[in-house]
C-alpha cells in the first residue's frame, strides 16, 4: 500500500475508534442536556467513575474487562439516579450559573476522592488476549482493541437508535426534547422520562470512561480534563440530538486523529477550528433547534 494511502487509511480507522469513544461518551449529555436544559459539568465525572470502577473489578476481583464494563455502565448509571432526585432535581429551574456551580463542584469532589481512592497514577487494566495484538481485515492489520472499539460503537449506534425512533419511551423523549411543556400537557412525564435518560446517559458515560482507560489513560483529573471533548460535541452536534451527536463525533474524532497525526505540535487546534467554523455557519449544531 502507497505511504499516502496508508497515513489516509491510519487516520480513518484511529479516527473512527475515537469517534466511537467520543459518541458513547456524550451520547447522554446531549440527551439530558436538551431534554432539561440542565448544565451537567459532572458528567465527566460519571464517566471516570466507570473508569474506577473496572479498574476495580479487573485489578482487585479478577473479573473480566468485558463484563467489568458492563457492571460499571450499571453501577454508575444506578448510582446517578440517587445524584439525580437527591441534588440535580433541586436546581432544574435555577439558572445556569447556579447549575454549573453544582456540577462543576461534583466534579471537583470527585477528583478528590478518586486521588484518595487511587492516587494521582494513571491507572492500566488487563486486557483479554483476543483484544491484544493486532486483527487482519485482509488488506492490513489493525489493533485489536480500536477494531473493538469501531464493532462496539456500531452496535449501540443501532441499539440507540432503534429505542430512539422505535419505542414509545423514545417517542416520548423526542417529544420532551422538542417541546416540553407540550409533552407535558398531553400526559408525559417529563421528571420521570428525565431521570431515566440521566441513568442511561451517565451509564453510558461510564461505559466510556471503562473504554478510555487502554485509549486515552485513567487518571483522578479525567473528569475534567476530557468535559471540554464531551461539550464541544454536543454543541457541534445540536442538544438532543442522537444523530447530530453522531455526526459530531465522526467528524472531531477523524480531524483530531488527522491533525496529530499530520502536524502533532498542533496538539488540539484542529478540534477548536472545526468547532469555530461550525458555530459560525450553524449556531445550533449540525441538528440543533435554531
Amino acid at each position: 500500500m502507497p505511504q499516502v494511502a496508508n497515513i489516509a487509511v491510519s487516520i480513518l480507522f484511529d479516527g473512527l475508534a475515537y469517534a466511537m469513544f467520543l459518541f458513547i461518551t456524550s451520547v447522554g449529555l446531549s440527551v439530558t442536556m436538551g431534554l432539561m436544559g440542565f448544565v451537567n459539568l459532572a458528567h465527566g465525572a460519571f464517566a471516570m467513575a466507570g473508569g474506577y470502577v473496572v479498574v476495580t473489578l479487573t485489578r482487585t476481583y479478577g473479573v473480566g474487562f468485558v463484563p467489568s464494563l458492563v457492571i460499571a455502565a450499571v453501577v454508575v448509571g444506578a448510582v446517578s439516579v440517587v445524584f439525580e432526585r437527591v441534588l440535580y432535581r433541586r436546581l432544574y429551574k435555577s439558572t445556569d450559573l447556579e447549575q454549573v456551580l453544582l456540577t462543576i463542584g461534583l466534579a471537583f469532589m470527585a477528583i478528590a476522592t478518586a486521588t484518595y481512592l487511587y492516587g494521582p497514577i494513571p491507572k492500566s487494566v488487563p486486557l483479554p488476549e483476543w483484544l491484544q495484538g493486532d486483527v487482519n481485515l485482509g488488506f492490513r492489520y489493525f489493533p485489536s482493541y480500536r477494531a473493538f472499539l469501531i464493532v462496539l460503537g456500531a452496535v449501540l449506534i443501532a441499539v440507540l437508535w432503534y429505542a430512539f425512533e422505535r419505542t414509545n419511551i423514545g417517542a416520548k423523549i423526542r417529544a420532551a426534547v422538542d417541546n416540553r411543556r407540550m409533552a407535558e400537557s398531553v400526559g408525559i412525564n417529563v421528571d420521570r422520562l428525565f431521570t431515566l435518560t440521566f441513568a442511561v446517559g451517565s451509564g453510558l458515560a461510564a461505559l466510556g470512561g471503562g473504554l478510555a482507560i487502554q485509549l486515552l489513560g485513567l487518571s483522578p483529573s479525567f473528569a475534567v480534563l476530557y468535559l471540554v471533548l464531551f461539550l464541544i460535541v454536543v454543541a457541534v452536534g445540536g442538544l438532543g440530538s442522537l444523530k447530530g451527536t453522531l455526526l459530531a463525533a465522526l467528524v472531531l474524532g477523524i480531524f483530531d486523529t488527522g491533525g496529530k497525526y499530520l502536524l502533532a505540535d498542533a496538539g488540539g487546534f484542529f478540534v477548536y477550528a472545526v468547532t469555530v467554523v461550525v458555530l459560525l455557519i450553524k449556531p445550533a449544531g449540525f441538528y440543533g433547534r435554531e
